[in-house]
């Protein structure tokens, strides 16, 4: 067979079958169906229980069972994306209606997870059963091939409610995702049925009945007006806050009481929460608190936070809103798959496409119907007449040699071969003409039927029969009947499902937390060898400073609104707020740097430590491994960001010696090779602190700098050199960029 080689662009290639993947996560992965708001996950799990009969009035089974049956079945991709849909489905923390009825650990509000698949069960819950899967035997939604063509499944559920908006929805899908908030089923219904009696309804009109979302952890939006909008958009940020309240607590404190919680605060968001209010103690943004407790239980959410006597609860409450999760955003992108592909939808949009499915499942479940009891008439008819002229075909029957023959009698009157006892039953059998339908009821019918009373009930279901005929062609043939019909059924869905709602919509004024104005004082700090540090009090730094600086690294006398400068051996600035450090005693050991800063111990190496008020005062020399060397304005490392470049630095060099110039006169460099050079450092030109540098010493070939010394005048400066004395001051001054001199002591 001769090769065909087809040419094409790799980039064309690469961008068609992304877009393939892209299509594939959306629709068939990521995003739910605006009619009955599943992804196709939950839907396939929902169905595959509906097949194994696992109803919400029969007992619980294996959730392992379920998980391995619907993936071998409808979703083969991976057991842990259908547990994890499954369990969703039980958690009221989540729902505002759980789809599945859980037994056993599935999880909880505050983020524990549930437990393997093989301990826990489940089965349908009744509205589920009763509304998601009720009318799948009456050809209402279509039905496709699974993956592998050995099943079929639904391509929707006839869902009678709009679930988008009900549950809600969250997906990450390729440049896409949908996050929805959960409404209250009361309200969502009887905006759809407002919507079916005037379709012509406007978004404003509809949030007469839809007020906001209905979070199934309670709280507080506080932008109402700003509601309108996401509705009409599809998009937008919901401000919520928790519900909080005051108690009385012991010995005259006051107790801060959380109830509810912000929906985005569900799982770890609850550990995250205490260890934010924890932080601001400990980080003395308040001293308000006395302790903090987390008493929540089955029967709902209680954390408490224990404060002073004299304070300010709404100026607190207030700081929490600021400073915490306890007020949050959930922002909102009503996305989900219509028409076969995604959309951003309105609350109008929304409606119209749920009411228009409740419509298309109605016509199909009633045109099913239709037919049903169409063929019911038929068949009943026929045994009427049957009946009326039993004689006749009692003779039939005894006459023909098989059913066959008595069967074409029955409906083409075809009595040839057929004995009767006279010419008049004969001519009778010739005119009966049953239908193909009715024969075959006739031939199956059993003779107790011919008992007055079974002819009496067969009359009368006769005549049910033609009611239901004459109903269901009304609800087909007019648009008002069929509306009625389904609002019906809205409002027995509503009467039985529905619950108060949690949510309390409102327009608040933002938190403004006035903050106690911090006493100014003076802090000692000290860090050890180990990059320990912390603060003491100044009195215990004076009375204690031959061992502080023996045994510490860096020290010394600060502000405690001040902020402390690290400066790396990497060219970098990091600074830490002295309030973030602990103010403890000598004895206490402190808090490692890179805890309270963005300094890595595995990266950098600590140069010098100084206050940002003493470097304001000041000019910097930075001096770098190659020798580079330059003076900067203290001033420039006054920033606000916690990380900052310090200085630039060429390809394989490092920061060696950064110094306050402060009564220096003169500097000494020595090199690796035992080269010293000694210059004024006023020949150090100042320049930004972006800037590379000035050569300070002209080294030879692969030598670099050992050291830096600073010296001023009148005083000695003396050091260990080849293991004797030497005394810096003694160097001959020279010019800045040569090669120094090598000593031999």
């Amino acid at each position: 067979m001769e090769e065909k080689v087809i040419r094409s662009e790799y980039s064309e290639i690469m961008q068609k079958s992304y877009i393939d993947y892209a299509m594939s996560v959306i629709i068939a992965r990521a995003l739910p169906d605006i009619r009955d708001g599943l992804k196709p996950v939950q839907r396939r799990t929902l169905y595959d229980m509906y097949e194994l009969g696992i109803r919400y009035d029969r007992p619980y089974r294996k959730s392992a069972r379920i998980v391995g049956d619907t993936m071998g079945k409808y979703h083969p991709h991976g057991d842990s994306s259908i547990y994890d849909s499954l369990v969703v489905m039980t958690q009221d923390f989540k729902k505002a209606v759980p789809l599945v009825d859980g037994h056993g650990n599935f999880g909880n509000i505050e983020g524990d997870g549930a437990a393997a698949m093989r301990y826990t069960e489940a089965r349908l819950s009744r509205i589920t059963q009763e509304n998601f899967l009720a009318d799948l035997d009456k050809d209402v939604v279509d039905f496709i091939p699974n993956f592998d063509e050995t099943e079929r499944e639904p391509t929707v559920l006839p869902v009678k409610i709009p679930n988008f908006l009900i549950n809600g929805s969250e997906g990450i899908a390729v440049g896409m995702a949908t996050n929805t908030p959960p409404h209250n089923l009361g309200e969502v219904i009887d905006a759809e049925i407002a919507y079916m009696q005037n379709p012509e309804m406007t978004t404003k009109q509809l949030m007469k009945y839809v007020k906001g979302p209905d979070f199934p952890t309670g709280g507080v939006v506080i932008n109402k007006d700003e509601l309108r909008q996401i509705y009409e958009t599809g998009q937008g940020k919901i401000r919520v806050r928790g519900k909080v309240t005051q108690e009385k607590g012991k010995a005259g404190h006051i107790n801060l009481v959380i109830t509810e919680i912000p929906y985005t605060m569900i799982g770890s968001g609850i550990g995250k929460f205490l260890s934010d209010v924890a932080d601001l103690a400990e980080k003395k943004i308040t001293n308000d608190i006395v302790d903090i407790s987390n008493q929540s239980s089955k029967e709902g959410i209680r954390i408490v936070i224990e404060l002073k006597k004299d304070t300010d609860v709404e100026n607190f409450t207030n700081l929490l809103y600021k400073k915490t999760k306890l007020e949050d955003t959930f922002g909102v992108n009503m996305l989900a798959i219509s028409d076969g592909r995604p959309e951003t939808m309105s609350l109008q949009s929304i409606m119209k496409a749920v009411v228009d499915f409740q419509f298309e499942t109605a016509r199909r479940k009633y045109t099913t119907l239709l037919k049903k009891e169409q063929e019911k008439k038929e068949v009943q008819e026929g045994l009427i007449k049957a009946c009326n002229v039993i004689d006749i075909v009692i003779e039939i029957l005894r006459g023909s040699k098989d059913r066959a023959m008595a069967k074409d009698c029955l409906i083409n009157g075809n009595i040839e071969g057929i004995k009767f006892k006279s010419d008049a039953s004969r001519a009778m059998a010739a005119q009966l003409l049953f239908t193909e339908r009715q024969a075959d009821a006739i031939l199956e019918m059993r003779l107790y039927k011919l008992i007055g009373l079974e002819l009496d009930a067969l009359v009368k279901e006769h005549e049910d029969t033609v009611a239901k005929i004459f109903r269901y062609e009304d609800i087909l043939e007019d648009h008002e009947s069929m509306s009625l019909v389904i609002q019906n059924e809205l409002s027995e869905i509503k009467k039985q499902y529905a619950v108060k709602r949690k949510t309390v919509i409102d327009n608040v004024e933002e938190a403004v937390y006035e903050e106690k104005p911090v006493e100014e004082i003076d802090v000692a700090f000290i860090m050890d060898r180990f990059g320990y540090a912390k603060t003491i009090d100044v009195t215990t730094y004076e009375k204690n400073l031959e061992t502080i600086k023996n045994d510490f690294k860096f020290s010394f006398i600060m502000k405690n609104t001040g902020k402390v400068c690290i400066f790396t051996n990497t060219g970098n600035l990091h600074t830490i707020k002295a309030m973030d450090l602990p103010q403890g005693r000598m004895r206490d050991k402190g808090v490692p740097i890179d805890n309270v800063s963005d300094f890595d111990t595995n990266k950098d190496t600590i140069v010098y430590v100084a206050s940002q008020s003493e470097l304001n005062l000041y000019r910097l020399m930075f001096v770098t491994k190659q020798a580079n060397m330059k003076v900067v304005d203290g001033g420039e490392f006054d920033v606000t960001r916690r990380s900052v470049a310090a200085t630039k630095l060429a390809d394989d060099d490092e920061v060696i010696s950064v110094q306050i110039l402060h009564d220096i006169s003169t500097v000494v460099l020595l090199s690796e090779s035992g080269y010293f050079l000694r210059f004024k450092a006023e020949d150090i030109p100042e320049k930004k602190k972006g800037a590379v540098g000035v050569r300070g010493m002209r080294l030879s070939g692969k030598d670099t700098l050992r050291d830096v010394y600073y010296l001023t005048d009148g005083t000695d400066y003396v050091i260990e050199h080849n293991g004797k004395q030497l005394n810096l001051d003694h160097l001959k001054i020279a010019n800045r960029d040569t090669k120094g001199t090598k000593i031999r002591v």
